[in-house]
């Protein structure tokens, strides 16, 4: 268990987000206060497309756009690094998904530039968020590196993000499930929350962990076939501010725990690896409520909602297609090599893991196989 001797609370969120349909035309003036020599980072398969939008966009201010290719480690950070210290730039833009974020977050924390961040999905709550998740160059989950302040402005274009792959919104429900489950297990640990230091969550950090989860309930099975149709529907509006700044506020001012924990257990399983983020989460969810023994109610209404928007409930839907003990062992083993489970409410063995990984995955199985599709 993570209990620590402090009860100082903290709550951390961006400077300022905004969100609506066509603002990403309207950066030019929402970073004039940073200054007029901007770096932007774009991830490389959509570098084409918005590089040009933004050199459009900027007119005569002096904004220059780099692709970001591969993996979040420390190896490949300092090419960025040393482009964004050598140009003299006022401040720094990531656009992209969650790698090109954490990567554009470290860089503008590294040199303590000023930070913008435009998501091009709600596949992750990464746009709000104070830290980069630090990977291997193989891809093998690492640590995260935490900074001292969100971002300074993030900026969320839903005609953007209603024109990315519908799995991508799904994966950030997937994540956003957590927030909820997680938050709940640090109260009842007396953990500390995922800001830079030793704090205890806030009472308005807490409700919006139930809002996240309300709303998912009440908007995830309506904004998903509107966001296959490309509408940007009410219901999309607020699933994709739910994956983004409530599961963001929720998970970083509450703290992670249980889910991350497997998710990051699942990442030393080589089939796991090709999954989004999100989705090893949601399935992990699915483990931490069974490692804690939770009401067979609520572990039902999880499932119901993963099964009627299509997020994991098994292991073979996270690329897991013979669950031998030798592979949820090597899971359970990195599960507990993960400092997030130790905010669990109780304490953990290998073998605990090993069973919650298992019954989670029968579980699942079980519920699949009688059909419940709908919450």
């Amino acid at each position: 268990m993570g209990q620590i001797r402090t009860s100082t609370r903290g709550f951390l969120a961006p400077a300022k987000y905004i969100q609506g349909y066509g603002e990403i035309s309207k950066l030019e003036n929402y970073t004039n206060s940073f200054g007029t020599k901007l770096l932007a980072y774009i991830d490389s398969f959509l570098f084409e497309a918005l590089s040009s939008r933004l050199y459009s966009a900027y007119g005569t201010a002096s904004i220059i756009c780099e692709p970001f290719e591969g993996q979040v480690s420390i190896e490949n950070s300092d090419k960025y690094i040393h482009t964004a210290r050598s140009g003299n730039y006022d401040a720094i833009i990531g656009i992209g998904g969650g790698r090109t974020l954490d990567m554009t977050k470290l860089v503008a924390n590294t040199l303590n530039l000023p930070l913008v961040i435009i998501p091009t999905s709600a596949a992750t709550d990464a746009p709000t968020s104070a830290l980069s998740v630090i990977y291997s160059p193989a891809g093998e989950h690492i640590n995260e590196m935490f900074y001292d302040k969100g971002p300074d402005l993030v900026i969320v274009d839903t005609e953007i993000i209603s024109s990315a792959p519908v799995r991508l919104l799904v994966a950030g429900m997937g994540d956003a499930l957590a927030t909820f489950f997680e938050a709940r297990a640090c109260k009842e640990s007396d953990s500390q929350n995922n800001i830079k230091g030793e704090f205890k969550r806030t009472l308005a950090s807490y409700a919006i962990a139930k809002e996240c989860y309300s709303v998912l309930l009440q908007d995830g099975l309506k904004a998903k076939p509107d966001a296959e149709a490309g509408i940007c529907s009410p219901s999309m509006e607020n699933i994709i501010e739910v994956n983004t700044l409530l599961s963001g506020i929720g998970a970083e001012s509450n703290g992670a725990a249980g889910a991350h924990a497997f998710h990051d257990g699942f990442t030393a399983l080589e089939e796991c690896k090709p999954y989004l983020h999100g989705e090893r989460v949601a399935f992990g969810v699915l483990c931490q409520l069974v490692l804690e023994n939770r009401d067979t109610n609520e572990l039902e209404q999880v499932i119901r909602f993963s099964l009627s928007v299509g997020l994991p409930v098994t292991l073979r839907e996270i690329g897991v297609a013979e669950p031998t003990e030798e592979k949820i062992r090597t899971a359970a083993k990195a599960v507990l090599q993960s400092p997030l489970i130790l905010r669990e409410p109780l304490d953990v063995t290998e073998d605990m893991l090993y069973h919650a990984i298992r019954s989670a995955d029968l579980l699942g199985n079980h519920y699949r196989k009688r059909g419940h599709q709908y919450i």
